[in-house]
């Protein structure tokens, strides 16, 4: 391990530099800046707290997309990462408690029938929907009647749902009401389909004890609240437990 190590058997192995996994295809937690390239948001700066508090230099490895950083675990490419938890990637990753929480629906056009999620699950309705990010992994689990119709990554499902004329775009609600904000003739239907849990992951086989315990640190503290505000991201919440 690259970073700060925490074995099998409990003993702390210190190290120079926490590799940290972050999706920057999620712009509510992570961006870089447009010119320097620097990163900034919520999970970077939960990450930079956790490099602190564990007296390690943090080399930021990002991707594109939750799913890429996942397959990444197979190639010891990152110590940490920081994706939402699912049952799907349970297997190959640990994960803390959620730090944050954020709402998925769906994006329709506006003559849509659909007002509700419910009314989305229906034969004929295509859905546009972020390959293997955590509300496909949720969706393919449980949408009955409607098809889901797969791009590689969230903008890329965006224009996929224009492109195709297709009858839904699922996605975390804070960036559909963005894009509905500037896409007049579409609107987000009531209600949500599930709540994407935020996490800190690490490959299986090293203890998560520490890293639980920081997370339920930042969270009671204030410390995530208080990034929220920072970085002015609306429809995200601090989970209680």
């Amino acid at each position: 391990m690259a970073g700060v190590d925490v074995s099998t058997d409990g003993q702390r192995i210190p190290q120079r530099t926490l590799r940290v996994g972050i999706n920057f295809g999620n712009a509510l937690l992570a961006t870089r800046d447009p010119v320097s390239g620097a990163p900034a948001g919520i999970a970077i700066d939960v990450a930079r707290e956790l490099g602190r508090r564990l007296s390690a230099a943090i080399d930021i490895v990002g991707y594109t997309s939750a799913n890429l950083m996942a397959d990444a675990v197979h190639a010891d490419a990152w110590d940490v990462a920081f994706l939402a938890a699912d049952p799907a990637r349970a297997g190959d990753i640990a994960f803390t408690s959620p730090y944050l929480e954020i709402e998925a629906s769906y994006l329709v056009p506006e003559g849509s029938s659909a007002r509700t999620v419910s009314d989305v699950d229906r034969e004929g309705i295509r859905i546009a929907v972020s390959e293997r990010s955590a509300y496909d992994l949720f969706l393919t689990r449980t949408i009955a009647r409607a098809q889901l119709v797969r791009a590689p990554s969230v903008d890329a499902s965006a224009d996929l749902f224009f492109a195709e004329r297709l009858d839904a775009l699922a996605g975390l609600t804070p960036l559909l009401v963005a894009v509905a904000d500037t896409h007049p003739g579409t609107r987000v239907v009531s209600g949500r389909f599930t709540e994407i849990r935020q996490a800190i992951g690490m490959p299986h086989g090293r203890s998560t004890a520490d890293l639980e315990a920081f997370v339920r640190d930042v969270r009671s503290s204030g410390f995530v609240a208080a990034a929220i505000e920072r970085h002015g991201i609306r429809g995200v919440v601090v989970p209680s437990s």
